[in-house]
């Protein structure tokens, strides 16, 4: 085993032991066996299933909490909690570990865990996907005092690069290093979610944060309304980033007016998010589960924009990750 996936193990035992499943409803009993209390292997006999999302400030946990209502009220036997966590690394960890039953996850972030790579060298996971569920856009913040304009002006600065074992953080030192910054020598480097970002800018303890996460994101939601966030352009650095690492960056703006005060459209990068399972999982229930998700968006939007992205015609086509058995058949059926 290498030295970072042991410590991405220590770490995943710590926020296990730490990070209780967080309900959205009350609590109802539990079945027997798999991660989550459900039991999400062989047979499809019901009972509670875990979702692994991310910080309360992100869409990750939202958006979970709205999948786990949907589980509940569509997938019979089954109700559904989510973990609020260090989102897509961890996240991965959860569900080897049979801590968590479904996650979501980067796509670059489920790329090197299935092909045991980057943080999972040596050992890749047997997870499969249920779909791609929206994008990720990496979200560079600063405020107006500090002169950031670019990545390039965040040298010698105090810099957030997302919590560690998030998607956030693999995906920052990636765009730094693309600009020539050292993250280890030419930075201040600290590692916060979303919601610790927004609150170390409004102290003037950090100087820019990196996020990486659906539109809009609620922790920015609320910078912006300070009407001092300025979102830092990187759609620059795509191809290089692409070239390196694989097709897993795209250059996508962030809209106009998606955020109070942003007036104009900034080019950021672009990854899809992927709702990953065990192979293991019962292919009914992954079914099933594809099923109560993509066939109740309108529900899901209401919980957050980035489900508008939801679309079964083409949730299947994911290249870097098998598609689960299950949710194939929901997408061939959903599409003939």
């Amino acid at each position: 085993m290498s030295i970072d996936s042991k410590k991405h193990r220590i770490r995943l035992a710590a926020a296990v032991l730490a990070v209780p499943a967080l309900f959205l409803t009350a609590c109802s009993p539990a079945g027997s066996g798999g991660g989550g209390g459900g039991d999400a292997s062989g047979d499809a006999g019901g009972g509670t299933l875990s979702i692994a999302t991310g910080g309360t400030g992100g869409v990750y946990y939202p958006l979970g909490g709205g999948f786990a209502t949907e589980i509940r009220d569509n997938v019979e036997g089954y109700d559904a909690t989510v973990q609020e966590t260090n989102a897509s690394v961890d996240n991965m960890l959860l569900i080897e570990s049979g801590a968590a039953d479904l996650a979501l996850g980067v796509g670059d972030v489920v790329a090197a865990a299935v092909e045991g790579t980057g943080s999972f060298e040596g050992e890749p996971l047997e997870l499969c996907s249920l779909g791609n569920v929206y994008n990720n856009y990496m979200q560079p913040v600063t405020t107006d005092a500090t002169g950031i304009e670019s990545v390039e002006d965040m040298k010698g600065k105090t810099v957030s690069v997302g919590a560690p074992g998030s998607a956030t953080e693999v995906g920052a030192i990636r765009v730094l290093e693309a600009a020539g910054i050292d993250v280890e020598k030419d930075i201040d480097r600290r590692q916060l979610g979303a919601a610790e970002t927004v609150a170390a800018l409004r102290d003037r303890t950090i100087d820019a944060g990196f996020w990486s996460g659906g539109l809009p994101t609620g922790a920015l939601v609320d910078l912006a309304s300070s009407g001092e966030m300025k979102i830092v352009p990187i759609g620059e650095y795509a191809d290089a980033l692409t070239e390196k690492y694989g097709k897993f960056y795209n250059a996508k703006d962030v809209p106009a007016d998606t955020y109070q005060n942003q007036s104009e459209a900034v080019t950021v990068l672009a990854s899809p998010n992927i709702l990953v399972a065990s192979k293991d999982m019962d292919e009914t229930l992954q079914e099933n589960i594809t099923k109560a998700i993509f066939e109740n968006k309108e529900d899901l939007i209401q919980v957050h924009p980035a489900a508008e992205e939801l679309d079964a015609a083409t949730a299947g086509d994911v290249p870097f990750i098998d598609t689960c058995a299950g949710s194939q058949k929901y997408f061939d059926q959903a599409g003939s």
